[in-house]
Formats: structure tokens, sequence, C-alpha cells
């Protein structure tokens, strides 16, 4: 070895590191990134194939490249890994725009069973059909976070559950209830659950004490969450099935409604809920009360809420008067004409004696002026005595004069009310 050489030998430390602290050093940058350190030396050529993490994203390929053209170079990396790749790979996420060939994407999953895969994420196709997943994937028991996009989800009989996943989303999948329910009940440290656009999903189930949050933004006719007592933050937004008909099965009271959904929620601390959903926990008589209440509730967010709908103001406000240590209100309205049922509903929450005592943030979005709204806000105003801002928000025009409130009554004397147009 000549002298340049041994010199060369000495300062190329990082060649000489750990494997285990190399792969940590190589899975922090982008996949394409990573791959490119094969040009550094022979020694090099394929240490990145070896990666314990592989994540392919758009910054992986060049953004002229055709769907097609993404997957086919996706394959090239996958067939390098599995040529040289001799360790155990954690995490694979798929999350480039691409057309995917699915059985080449069934083997490939199946490889990672085999290889001891914790982390399972497939986002995002370039378009949607059903694929089946490989049996493999449900005798996976080191599972800790599965996102699936685009698949047909079938348990078999042997499934004996995920015993140490915590995180799970389904997008774009088709699984009936029943499967549903039985996933859930068998995921005993599940804590994060996520349900988008789900295939024709008639009814959902949970029941899992061990669930802290849960979001659905999807189809279905109806929801129990009794037994999730532990569920800290929850985001409903229901889309409803047969054309737009908010359907009940005419078994279930009204009181069931709210108290299949609320009825344990003890340590709830943020809710976000749509109007579809309001509407259907309405069903044909609003109660007045949850039956809990919502005491550790600090954030609520109500989306796309008509102020002139008489039953989604009614269900809006029976939540409010139930959260006692509300700090903030976020509520998104959609144009309406002025309703006289809404505005006695709004003259009542006065009328009756109840305060906002710890309200402090205040967020109303998509007004235009009407009534009703300008109503609404003059409650809030009224009711709310540690309120420090109200931010009102108008979409399609000009802002909303804050002239119109200056002579309306307020409960605090710091609260800055801010008017902006978008």
């Amino acid at each position: 070895m000549t002298e340049m050489e041994k010199q060369a030998a000495k300062l190329d430390r990082i060649s000489n590191l750990p494997w285990d602290v190399l792969d940590t050093i190589l899975v922090n940058l982008p996949l394409r990134e990573a791959a490119r350190t094969s040009i550094l030396s022979s020694k090099w050529r394929y240490k990145w194939t070896g990666l314990s993490q592989l994540v392919f994203d758009d910054k992986c390929f060049s953004s002229s490249l055709s769907m097609e053209e993404r997957w086919g170079e996706i394959m090239k990396i996958i067939h390098m890994v599995q040529s040289y790749h001799s360790g155990p790979i954690e995490k694979f996420k798929l999350a480039a725009y691409c057309s995917p060939n699915f059985s080449d994407l069934q083997e490939w999953i199946q490889y990672l069973m085999d290889k001891g895969i914790k982390e399972l994420i497939l986002q995002d196709f370039g378009f949607v059909k059903r694929f089946k997943l490989p049996c493999g994937i449900f005798s996976c028991p080191q599972l800790t976070c599965l996102e699936l996009y685009g698949c047909v989800f079938k348990l078999p009989s042997t499934f004996k559950g995920f015993h140490c996943l915590k995180s799970l989303q389904l997008t774009q999948v088709s699984i009936i209830s029943d499967i549903l329910e039985s996933l859930i009940r068998n995921c005993p440290i599940l804590e994060r659950l996520t349900l988008l656009n789900i295939d024709h999903l008639a009814s959902v189930r949970i029941h899992n004490s061990s669930l802290k949050y849960l979001k659905i933004d999807s189809e279905f006719e109806d929801i129990n969450l009794e037994n999730s007592v532990n569920l800290d933050s929850v985001d409903i937004r229901m889309i409803p099935m047969y054309g737009g008909i908010i359907t009940r099965n005419n078994e279930q009271s009204n009181s069931g409604n709210f108290d299949r959904v609320f009825g344990c929620l003890y340590d709830i601390k943020r809710l976000t809920l749509s109007c579809h959903f309001l509407q259907w926990l309405a069903g044909d008589q609003v109660q007045e009360r949850l039956p809990i209440v919502l005491n550790r509730l600090l954030f609520l967010d109500l989306k796309e809420v008509t102020l002139s709908n008489f039953k989604e103001v009614m269900v809006s406000l029976t939540i409010v008067k139930s959260c006692p240590n509300l700090e903030e209100l976020v509520i998104t309205v959609v144009q309406s004409n002025g309703s006289r049922p809404a505005m006695d509903c709004f003259t009542g929450l006065c009328l009756c004696g109840f305060m906002f005592h710890k309200l402090k943030v205040v967020r109303i979005r998509g007004i235009i002026g009407t009534r009703t709204e300008l109503e609404f806000i003059k409650v809030v105003l009224t009711l709310s005595p540690q309120l420090e801002s109200i931010i009102i928000v108008n979409y399609l025009g000009d802002r909303i004069p804050e002239s119109l409130l200056l002579e309306v009554d307020r409960a605090s004397e710091h609260v800055k009310i801010i008017s902006l147009a978008l």
C-alpha cells in the first residue's frame, strides 16, 4: 500500500464506523441521496441497499416521470435491495404518486414480512384498484404502525391479533363492519386509528380501551364508541350514504346516539365534528344535555355548520353546554339565511344563565354577515368573561365591519375582535 493509500485509509473514518451508526446516518437522507453514496468507492457501492428503513416519496423521482415510469424506478431499487440486503427492514413507506403493479407489490410486502417489518406505510397510488393483501401480513407480530391504501381487507381464520400495533390507518380500503370491529378489538395496545373513505362501511363499532386518537372521514350509517374510555382526541366527518340522506335505525332512540358516542368520553380533550354527523346525532329530537359532562374538553371544532338549521344549532349547543372548561371554540359555517328558531336558541342560551366560564379563543370561519351569524357572535361576546380574542373570517367578500359589534355588551373587557377576509 502506498503512502497516499495509507493516508486515505486514515481519513476514511466514516467507512469504518459500525453498520448501526452508518445506518442511522443513511436513513436520515432522502433515499435518492443515500443511493448516490454508491459512487464514493467500491466499498460503498451496495451499502445503501442494506438500509433498515426505505422511504419512497416524491423526493426520489423527477417530476417529469409518468406514474408507470416511477413504479419502474421503484422496482429497480427493490430488486437491488432483494439481491444485497442481509439485515432487517424495520420501515417501508411508499408515498410516491405512482402506478404499481399489484402482483409485484404483493410479492414485496411478503418479502418485508420475512424481513421483520415494523412500520408498513402505503399511501396515494395514482389510481385505486383494490388489491388483495398477502396473508403473511396477518401473522406479523412485530408490526407497530400499519397504513394501507387501496386494498381489500379480509382477516384469515388464523388471525390472532396485532399485539404490538400502536397506529392503524386505512384509506380507500374495502372492509366490512364486522371485520373492522374484530380487527380493532384484536389490537390490544392500539393508540391511533384513522379511517378515510372506507368502502360502504355500514357501522363503525370501536371497542378498544387503549385507543387515544380517532379520526373518521368516510361514509357510514352508525357508530358506537362504547368502552373506548381513554380517547382524548376525536375527529369525525360523516359522509352520508344513499345520495346524501341521513338514515337512522328505527330501534335506536335519539338519546342512544348521544350515549353511544359520548357515553364513555371521560378523557376527551379535543373534539372535531362535521354537520352531517351533527344531523345524525340529532335524529328526530335533540337532547338538552349529553349523557356525561366533558370536563376535560379544552378544544371544540364544529365544521360546516348551518346556523339556520335548527337541529344543527341545537346539537351544537347541547355539546357546548356540556363542556364547562372549554378554552378554544372553532366554528366553520356554511351560507344560510336567517332563521327565527335558530336565533331563539341563542337567546335561550342567555336566558338560562349559561356562561362560557373558561373560553379564551373563538374562531368563526365562513360567515357572510347574516342576522343569525351576528346574533351568534353577540351571544359569544356576552357570555364569555375570560375571552381574549374572537376571530371572524369571511371567505367570499369583504370582512365584517367591527362597528357592527361595538355596541354589544361584552363580558370580557380585554377581548380583541379581529375581522378578516380571505
